[in-house]
């Protein structure tokens, strides 16, 4: 009985040191207790593994446990060094020594789950490795931040971007503590930028809360102070292919309906006008080279915009000339068609459904003002993007033109951007994007700017369930949220990519605020990501020891 106390006492230090004393305090009143020390033998080794979590109760009836302690605790610390070596969790296999693996009972082991908090104060960045997907429905850049405690943090590029962004800043977050988040995009926020340019420092923002989730046990939405709902409303994105009508588009949207979304958006603009004649004006040749070179990029509906796609000098001139300078203009009979095809879709939804519309073509604002004013008696939720969003007195002079909410954020980096027209009056709603904006604290920081100025946000997102869980613990965590864009209902293995959440992700049009550490997923479905790795960018999760050292004087002042 001494010897039990001793031990026991020894247990409870370890515990405690742990940060998981009233756990196994708990466990010592309710049961016998040198059933308990067997029990909690493994905490030996979640200690020698620098884990602060224990929750594993185990059913253990094997005989001759101090040998299997002793011979674990060889096994154990070699096991560990190989941890601190590579930097990969390795917690499942060691405690699976403890057991004998060919009895039946000791076997179930193996399929048991448990959390490995770590200690936050020592955790540092060791490695950050990327794995491409396509067709989710657009190109996936996945990354993954690993550290010395074997814990890691999963990220996301956005979409049809370059990994190259996040790959720059690999050699200025080696070594740093990734639960220093403020700390860290402050010192890589300089290197990003609009659109597709902010994919690397909000990807690797995403990634620094996962894992600071994960160190301290706690979902992401607590740390961005706490949540305002449980579950996020969403929309997605509907398609129909080829040449069709707005009553074929309303049945589209219907569907969707009937699989209890309760909010619409679909795509409308100049694309629907290139082959009808007498709707567009323009630079004699310029629509002719639009059909020519970019129908594929006006309309991608699978799979992202590529390099091949606008290597050609006119293709790329089309689709990066901004709206004022294109000389596209829209007929009265353009007008017309247009507002038709609204009159179709609301015909077969209904009025009282939300409907955003998006993707317009390249117009200039005065043609934008006479499509609003077409569009005022459709009830719309807002028009989208209509002009670039740097263009701040133009966006004023749209909204001021029409009583249709205007929207526009997807592409804005960093608050500043948003809050400038915000407060000049331009936009009703926001659409920031967390891989483009600067992550999940900014976007944060920007609901709270709209939120003081009366200004609605609906977050965008057309990525895998790394960015999208990250967006809802976002939005639980605004006051001012209408609802996330979900463009992959129609992707089977979408959700099959990680483990551990709920499929499908959405239920009668909500997505439930995920309730694990981190960002809410388990792990990465290894054998689904290779099946659909990008092929013209192969490899999963392979090492970057080549950006561990680029350098540059980072200072932007003298």
């Amino acid at each position: 009985m001494r010897i039990k106390s001793g031990l026991y006492f020894a247990l409870q230090n370890i515990c405690f040191a742990a940060k998981s004393g009233t756990f196994f305090t708990y466990l010592w009143q309710k049961h016998e207790p040198c059933r308990l020390l067997k029990k909690l033998s493994l905490s030996f080794l979640f200690l020698h593994s620098n884990y602060s979590a224990f929750d594993v109760f185990l059913q253990d009836t094997t005989a001759n446990f101090k040998q299997k302690i002793s011979k674990n605790f060889l096994q154990a610390s070699q096991i560990n060094e190989k941890v601190e070596k590579r930097g990969e969790k390795v917690v499942e296999p060691a405690v699976g020594m403890f057991y004998n693996s060919s009895r039946k009972n000791e076997r179930k082991f193996f399929a048991m789950s448990f959390s490995t908090c770590s200690n936050p104060s020592e955790l540092k960045i060791t490695d950050m490795r990327f794995v491409d997907i396509d067709g989710a429905p657009k190109r996936c850049t996945i990354l993954k931040i690993m550290t010395n405690q074997g814990i890691c943090g999963y990220g996301e590029v956005r979409d049809a971007s370059s990994k190259t962004y996040a790959l720059m800043l690999k050699s200025r977050i080696l070594g740093e503590n990734p639960c220093n988040v403020d700390k860290i995009f402050r010192k890589i926020k300089q290197f990003g930028g609009p659109s597709r340019q902010g994919g690397g420092v909000s990807g690797i923002e995403i990634a620094l809360w996962d894992l600071a989730g994960k160190a301290y046990g706690v979902p992401l939405y607590q740390l961005l102070g706490g949540k305002f709902r449980d579950e996020i409303r969403v929309y997605c994105d509907t398609d129909v292919d080829g040449k069709h009508t707005g009553t074929d588009m309303g049945h589209a949207l219907k569907k969707r309906m009937d699989m209890g979304f309760t909010f619409l958006k679909m795509d409308l603009g100049i694309g629907l006008l290139l082959d009808e004649p007498g709707t567009l004006n323009a630079p004699l040749g310029f629509i002719d080279d639009m059909k020519k070179y970019a129908p594929h990029i006006l309309n991608v509906q699978g799979g992202s915009v590529t390099a091949d796609m606008v290597k050609h000098q006119k293709s790329y001139q089309i689709v990066t000339t901004a709206h004022p300078f294109t000389g596209i203009h829209l007929t009265e009979k353009g007008l017309d068609f247009l507002e038709n095809y609204v009159r179709e879709v609301r015909e077969v939804i209904g009025y009282e459904v939300p409907l955003a519309i998006d993707h317009f073509g390249h117009i200039c604002v005065e043609d934008c003002i006479r499509f609003a004013r077409r569009m005022e008696k459709y009830n719309l939720a807002w028009i989208e993007d209509m002009v670039p969003w740097m263009y701040t007195d133009q966006y004023v002079r749209l909204k001021n033109s029409s009583c249709i909410p205007v929207c526009t954020g997807e592409d804005i980096y960093l608050k500043e951007g948003f809050e400038t027209l915000i407060k000049a009056g331009g936009v009703s709603v926001i659409h920031p994007d967390i891989l483009t904006c600067g992550g999940a604290l900014e976007l944060k920081k920007i609901a709270d700017i709209a939120d003081e100025n009366g200004v609605a946000v609906a977050v965008h997102m057309a990525e895998s369930p790394v960015a999208c869980l990250a967006a809802v613990h976002t939005a639980a965590a605004m006051h001012n949220v209408l609802a996330l864009e979900f463009h992959s209902v129609d992707v089977p293995w979408w959700a099959d990519m990680v483990t551990g959440i709920n499929n499908p992700i959405f239920e009668n049009g909500f997505i439930k605020v995920p309730e694990k550490p981190g960002i809410g997923f388990d792990e990465l479905n290894e054998e689904v990501i290779k099946e659909h790795i990008n092929p013209q960018i192969p490899g999963y999760f392979e090492p970057t020891d080549e950006w561990n050292k680029e350098f540059s004087n980072d200072r932007i002042w003298s």
